[in-house]
């Protein structure tokens, strides 16, 4: 699987997860990351790399 179509996949599961409550999602593809914003103020990153 390459990298841009598992963070493609990734960025769906995020988006359409109603038990996480995401209220926002940005994306740097240049950095393979996603700030991921919930409801309630939490704040996370995901950095995703391809282990060979």
């Amino acid at each position: 699987m390459r990298l841009t179509y598992f963070k493609d996949l990734l960025f769906e599961l995020l988006n359409d997860s109603e038990e996480m409550n995401v209220s926002e999602i940005r994306t740097d593809d240049e950095n393979n990351l996603f700030r991921v914003l919930i409801a309630d103020g939490s704040k996370f990153e995901i950095t995703c790399r391809k282990l060979e």
